[in-house]
């Protein structure tokens, strides 16, 4: 009975140790992050139509990006699947705030969740490399499913206290590193794929004219 449960402990920390493994080493700096076409910025949430805190510090860690040079682009990626609800225009909204130029901001109102955000870079968007923005909680979650849907990603975690709702969220994600790990082997398509969006070609294209 002992062996056997031991052996489900090893077996159910198995997709989190996957990707810590995994994802680690592509954890980053600003400073130290390497230079891509695309930062990629997961939704975290609204409170009254606007950023969450943690959304607002996701954002603020992507202009951060913008401005440092290190990307040319910012694909905004987040559920907007009922009318007044909308992360993705409320997330671009908030950039443009802090001086990432509109015409450099790519929005996705399909990523419902981290996988679909990620697959949907991939093969709606044509995103091949890109800067990861989020949690430290989340982000290697994020680099190993980008990184499955074919997605040469690094990862940038924004600044946060930690406190309660943090370390939530860092629990949280045992649970889900289990349906990462089978979204990774599995790769399912997206709720929404929809035909190729052009948006950050065309932003890539409009940059490199300036």
């Amino acid at each position: 009975m002992v062996w056997a449960a031991m052996a489900g402990c090893l077996l159910a920390l198995a997709p989190i140790t996957w990707i810590y493994a995994s994802a680690t080493p592509r954890v980053r700096q600003v400073a130290d992050a390497p230079e891509a076409p695309v930062a990629m910025v997961f939704g975290a949430g609204l409170w009254s139509g606007k950023p969450s805190p943690y959304l607002a510090n996701r954002l603020d860690k992507a202009a951060e990006l913008y401005k440092a040079g290190k990307v040319r682009v910012v694909l905004v990626t987040g559920d907007n699947s009922r009318d007044d609800y909308d992360e993705p225009d409320a997330m671009r909204a908030y950039l443009t705030r802090h001086g990432v130029p509109d015409a450099r901001i790519v929005s996705d109102y399909a990523g419902f969740d981290t996988w679909d955000s990620c697959t949907r870079a991939a093969r709606v968007f044509g995103v091949r490399k890109a800067v990861l923005v989020s949690q430290g909680f989340h982000i290697r979650r994020a680099l190993a499913l980008c990184g499955a849907a074919g997605i040469d990603a690094y990862g940038v975690a924004s600044d946060d206290s930690h406190g309660p709702t943090w370390y939530a969220g860092g629990a949280r994600e045992i649970f889900a590193s289990g349906k990462a790990a089978f979204e990774a082997t599995v790769r399912p398509g997206p709720r929404f794929l929809g035909p190729h969006e052009p948006g950050v070609t065309r932003a890539l294209a409009a940059e490199a004219r300036h």
